[in-house]
């Protein structure tokens, strides 16, 4: 079976980091145009997963999609043409009156609606809790890992932020580290190593960054950029397989799929299967 990647379709994601880059990447492959948005210093840690590295970079690669920055609707539509995601140093979001898309995600994930209004795309679909569907978005997505992970709401809302991380190997909130204090950031390892408990991973402001468990660092907050205290900088993955941290989450894909549900339920796309045309 083979899917067109002919799509005029134009979706754009608030937000830039590793869930939202691996909803980006399955509607890429679907063949539908991406266009994404994120702040001008970007803050994620997943970043060899995420397309947020285009800002500062000029270029960010994940899996087999390329992202690169741009600052004008002239520049996606080339960027675009190249078979490629334009990435828009734009947290508010103002490319939506240019760009006009057919569908807005808001996947900035900051458990709270930041300014997106149902009225902002003919579909409008949101990640995580803080919205309710029908008020802010006309669907709602479950990112909590669990029996309810990426299932789409109609109505309603996504179950409430616990403030714990999700358990992967055994491990919860002792896999994800802060900084210790407010400050610079400065990476001791890299994403991709394997480290031991107790070691120190990374300085904010010259205190510590000390991992609790022992396992490979998947995520890492940029060099240079400034952490408040008890900002997410670190993630380590007690499964220690060092090929996870270059590929697309499960919890990504899942999310990717379930924003392409809910596309296809509320507005429809086309896709060419085997040369022929099929609405969904």
């Amino acid at each position: 079976m083979e899917t067109s990647k002919k799509n005029d379709m134009l979706v754009l994601i608030k937000g830039a980091g590793d869930l939202a880059s691996g909803v980006a990447l399955r509607l890429f492959r679907a063949g539908l145009r991406v266009a994404m948005t994120d702040l001008p210093v970007p803050t994620a840690i997943r970043r060899t997963v995420s397309f947020c590295p285009a800002i500062t970079e000029g270029f960010a690669r994940v899996e087999d999609a390329v992202a690169r920055l741009a600052h004008t609707k002239a520049e996606a539509e080339k960027i675009w043409a190249d078979g490629e995601i334009p990435v828009f140093a734009d947290p508010e979001a103002k490319m939506l009156t240019e760009l006009r898309p057919d569908v807005l995600v808001d996947a900035v994930l900051a458990k709270r609606n930041a300014g997106t209004a149902i009225t902002d795309a003919p579909i409008v679909l949101a990640l995580g809790p803080g919205f309710t569907a029908w008020e802010d978005c006309h669907a709602v997505i479950e990112t909590m890992r669990g029996h309810d992970l990426g299932r789409v709401y109609y109505n309603g809302s996504a179950l409430p932020n616990t403030g714990v991380p999700g358990e992967i190997g055994g491990y919860a909130a002792e896999r994800v580290m802060h900084a210790p204090a407010a400050g610079v950031f400065h990476g001791i390892r890299e994403i991709g190593d394997l480290v031991e408990a107790g070691e120190t991973i990374a300085l904010v402001g010259g205190a510590a960054v000390v991992t609790p468990i022992a396992g490979v660092l998947r995520g890492l907050l940029a060099d240079g950029v400034y952490a408040p205290e008890g900002m997410k900088c670190a993630d380590v993955d007690p499964r220690a397989k060092r090929e996870h941290c270059f590929t697309v989450s499960d919890k990504a894909r899942s999310l990717g799929g379930s924003v392409l549900e809910a596309i296809g339920a509320l507005g429809g796309f086309r896709l060419s299967i085997n040369g022929e045309e099929s609405a969904k």
